[in-house]
């Protein structure tokens, strides 16, 4: 059964103060789900996904796909099949265009498909400015022109390989130029590329269809293009950025974790931050375990100076694990900066942190400084973005008394079921409809 796509409105009520315990399983990363069940139009032929999250942006995709002709049918709970034996550069619909990031995916598959696709606006998260520039300036190195008419325009006669230097190391313009570079003609070297899991899943993907790519988890990729793709069956990894929420979500409650199948080679900037934060974890295999009761202690700089936790690009801290550290360091002892880098409206939702009892100055929209370890109370919430939400939701998990989480289907974009498998080990979460 589909997740209802309507804009149904969804609070959560959350019964704080209770410890958790047990083993929950990451979903598949939602952030390498996108781009490769968007990549999988690049072939005629059948292709299977498992370990696909259930959740609102895959199944708006999905839907997407379909009015551009493919087929798409869930085989299972998280195996998605999809056949794109004929696809037309169809009208897309504005409204599920808006309601994700990921549609601007499609934009290198239809082209190399197509020759053409018409691309309404993407929407998403509203975290700040999400420039398209890095799309554009790579699809047309290889070949497309490109317009605007309240729409993007895209079109090729034929793609041909190039030397493209990103001028950022931009996600989906990576995974959009992966796409394109796989069907064009000739070998493109794609530099200053983003690197991180979701990118290298997505790479992998694509040499299982048959394509050429040298450099993976590197910024520098090459590209043999022109090869037939073909189909293939592909496992989406883990999401390395529901562990570190759930790194977070352990130490905020003192609660006693096994994480199963983490992913763990992808988290040594992970890590390395909740450590800076006195949480301490230890990998056993694949698994990841966060004992309870946590020291929780900020480690200063040397000399005693106030420590700092900065987002980068891949291998670095996460942008996308940033709200979770905050709310992370309200409950530790001790003084530390949070830097911001990437989105200028990402750390407004501090606010609803402070009005909870947290002590944090916002020095700009860029950087906070969080003085912990301070006690949180229930409020009325409301979640702006999918990490925002998240972070909220353990804000609330580890208040006193019970909260009210407003705006929590955005959440659900991007976690799957996560009332369920949190309820599971000791949470105490009901969904309802919005009031």
């Amino acid at each position: 059964m589909a997740i209802p796509l309507p804009a149904e409105r969804i609070e959560y009520i959350v019964e704080g103060g209770h410890k958790l315990a047990g083993s929950i399983t990451p979903s598949g990363n939602k952030n390498a789900a996108l781009p490769i069940i968007a990549a999988a139009l690049l072939t005629d032929e059948p292709v299977e996904l498992t370990n696909v999250p259930r959740i609102r942006d895959v199944e708006a995709l999905v839907q997407l796909l379909v009015s551009l002709g493919a087929e798409a049918d869930w085989t299972g709970q998280n195996t998605l099949r999809i056949h794109a034996r004929d696809i037309r550069p169809a009208s897309l619909d504005p409204d599920l265009c808006s309601r994700i990031r990921a549609s601007i995916l499609l934009a290198g598959p239809v082209l190399a498909r197509c020759g053409e696709v018409v691309l309404p606006p993407p929407g998403g998260d509203v975290i700040g400015r999400r420039r398209l520039d890095s799309h554009f300036l790579a699809l047309r190195q290889l070949g497309a022109e490109i317009s605007m008419n309240g729409s993007y325009v895209f079109k090729a006669q034929k793609l041909k390989g190039a030397d493209v230097f990103l001028d950022e190391p931009s996600v989906t313009a990576t995974e959009n130029a992966l796409c394109a570079a796989v069907a064009a003609e000739g070998t493109t070297i794609l530099s200053n590329a983003a690197s991180e899991p979701h990118v290298q899943d997505l790479a992998h993907f694509l040499v299982g269809m048959g394509a050429s790519i040298e450099g993976i988890g590197t910024n520098c990729l090459t590209v043999h293009g022109g090869r037939p793709l073909h189909g293939t069956s592909h496992r989406i990894g883990p999401d390395h950025i529901e562990v570190a929420s759930l790194i977070g979500l352990a130490a905020v409650t003192d609660s006693d974790l096994r994480i199963v199948d983490a992913g763990v080679q992808h988290l040594r900037s992970t890590l390395m931050a909740f450590e800076r934060l006195g949480v301490h974890c230890e990998i056993d295999g694949n698994d990841l375990l966060v004992p309870p009761d946590q020291a929780k202690r900020v480690e200063p700089d040397f000399g005693g100076h106030v420590p700092k936790i900065e987002d980068q690009p891949w291998p670095a801290f996460p942008a996308d694990a940033m709200s979770i550290a905050i709310v992370t360091a309200t409950q530790c002892d001790g003084m530390v900066l949070m830097f911001e880098k990437m989105f200028e409206s990402r750390m407004f939702f501090v606010d609803k942190l402070i009005a909870m009892g947290a002590r944090i100055v916002l020095c700009d929209p860029h950087r906070a400084v969080i003085s912990g370890p301070s006690k949180l109370k229930a409020a009325r919430l409301e979640s702006p973005d999918i990490r925002a939400g998240m972070a909220m939701l353990i804000a609330a998990m580890g208040a006193e008394g019970t909260s009210t989480i407003n705006n929590a289907q955005q959440i659900e974009r991007g976690y799957e079921r996560i009332d369920e498998r949190l309820n599971a080990i000791g949470a105490r979460i009901r969904r309802v409809p919005a009031r």
